[in-house]
């Protein structure tokens, strides 16, 4: 594998488990609260969204770079 796409493949990774905890237990938190569970609860809702964040943000990323390049004027 080059280099740059493990790199990206590592960053996509990497990225997905930061925002996945943090957005799994903001919105696991607002829905039950801190009940009894809330850490299955949590657990069970990192698990889905970070099988289908991974890919997307490996897909997406590029083209968000681009885009946000477009918008500053930069070349990406």
């Amino acid at each position: 594998m080059a280099p740059q796409m493990k790199l990206h493949l590592v960053f996509s990774l990497v990225m997905g488990a930061m925002m996945v905890v943090l957005m799994t237990f903001v919105v696991t938190a607002a829905n039950i609260g801190f009940a009894p569970g809330f850490v299955a609860a949590w657990a069970r809702a990192f698990a889905i969204a970070y099988v289908v964040a991974v890919p997307v943000i490996f897909f997406l990323a590029p083209i968000a770079r681009r885009l946000a390049a477009a918008l500053l004027g930069l070349k990406p």
